[in-house]
């Protein structure tokens, strides 16, 4: 682990030192320093462009990394103007490069030239993008004040009545926080309320009747009340047009397939009994075979396993040792 403590000799006065950088005559800044006195600091400065060095001529490329000597030699305005002092690795020459705040750029000053890699649009069939010409004036001036004209209409008409609204919009708002607070946590708590005591009704409903925990229960409201008729309504006919399509299949079968029993039944009762009265007589026997029917059907199907009785194992057994 880095150590952060420092070690002050006994000598050490603070009053007088200020500093263990004073108190040993070195800068904060170590060798970068070695030539504060003038006003230049030794910096890592990057090459901007590729630029061809003035003493051996070789190319040197963008990108190439020197310990400068940085300098302040001006200013543009209250932008300074910096120069960069540096030594070329392949010769022992200097170049100087300095700032340009008016063009936002940097320039060679001596030492070396610029690769020059100025892409004009108009010479390759483009359009200018921007006017390089800082002397041209404008093309119209009309143009240029009508121009300026509207900008200040809308900005008349538009955008301070706008500010001003938003202005006092919030001069509203803020008028009296205590009042709007007070107002937006009443609301709250009432929503509050509301929510809890609809969250115990629908726990209530769940364990009354086993549904799930995470099942989501609407509000209830005419709408839900209107659609949950609908679907009552709709399965309460679904259900009917169940049963009785199958009490007509039930009706089929039995008329189709008859009994044994009752067929012996039917054809005794519905034998011809005379010539007088044919038509009563035979609507009294159909029924009469038809309830006999259903009578017999159901008696078979219920009572016929229950009279059935199992062997006596007992009997079963004394017979057979008493056999002779």
């Amino acid at each position: 682990m880095q150590g952060f403590n420092k070690y002050y000799p006994p000598d050490f006065d603070p009053e007088k030192h200020g500093s263990l950088n004073s108190y040993r005559g070195k800068h904060a800044l170590g060798d970068r320093a070695r030539k504060i006195d003038q006003g230049i600091l030794i910096t890592r400065f990057e090459l901007p462009f590729n630029i061809w060095c003035g003493t051996c001529n070789n190319h040197i490329g963008m990108g190439v990394r020197y310990n400068a000597e940085k300098k302040k030699v001006g200013n543009y305005y209250s932008t300074p103007i910096y120069s960069f002092r540096c030594k070329c690795h392949l010769c022992d020459g200097w170049f100087e490069i300095q700032t340009d705040p008016k063009n936002t750029r940097y320039v060679v000053v001596s030492g070396a030239r610029q690769k020059d890699e100025d892409w004009d649009p108009e010479e390759n069939g483009g359009f200018a993008v921007h006017e390089t010409d800082p002397n041209q004036g404008p093309v119209d001036p009309l143009a240029a004040l009508e121009k300026s004209t509207d900008a200040q209409n809308h900005m008349n008409n538009v955008q301070i009545p706008r500010l001003e609204a938003l202005q006092d919009l919030s001069d509203h708002y803020a008028s009296d926080p205590y009042s709007h607070s007070l107002r937006v946590r009443k609301r709250f708590r009432e929503q509050k309320k509301i929510d809890k005591a609809r969250e115990d009704v629908d726990e209530r409903i769940k364990s009354t009747y086993g549904l799930p925990e995470t099942l989501a229960l609407t509000a209830e409201d005419e709408a839900s009340k209107s659609k949950a008729k609908e679907e009552w309504e709709k399965a309460r006919q679904v259900m009917a047009d169940q049963l009785s399509a199958k009490r007509r299949k039930i009706g089929t079968e039995i008329a189709v397939v008859p009994g044994p029993s009752s067929s012996r039944l039917s054809a005794a009762h519905m034998a011809p009994s005379g010539t007088s009265g044919r038509g009563g007589g035979d609507a009294v026997s159909v029924l009469r075979a038809k309830i006999l029917r259903n009578t017999a059907r159901q008696g078979g199907l219920s009572g016929g396993l229950g009279r059935l009785k199992p062997p006596d194992i007992k009997g079963t057994r004394g017979g057979l040792v008493k056999r002779t």
